[in-house]
């Protein structure tokens, strides 16, 4: 899934915003958790992981300010 912000959604106001900003890329994956602990064993900050629509999320930004975001099924 790729969301993207909309500028023109803020109240009305338009905002010129950083590369990156708003956009969010949803990789469906195995094990969202296991990759959080990779994640942090090699020093990237990886979000802390939530469970939103039945599913283990957890997140990144890359280098130009995207958010990248893996998520895995589970039944808690």
């Amino acid at each position: 899934m790729l969301q993207e912000f909309d500028a023109g959604s803020r109240g009305g106001r338009k905002s010129r915003g950083h590369t990156g900003e708003g956009v969010t890329i949803c990789f469906i994956c195995v094990d969202a958790l296991a990759l959080y602990r990779e994640f942090r064993a090699r020093g990237v900050d990886a979000s802390t992981p939530f469970v939103g629509n039945g599913m283990w999320v957890t997140g990144v930004k890359d280098p130009d300010g995207h958010r990248l975001e893996f998520e895995s099924e589970t039944e808690t």
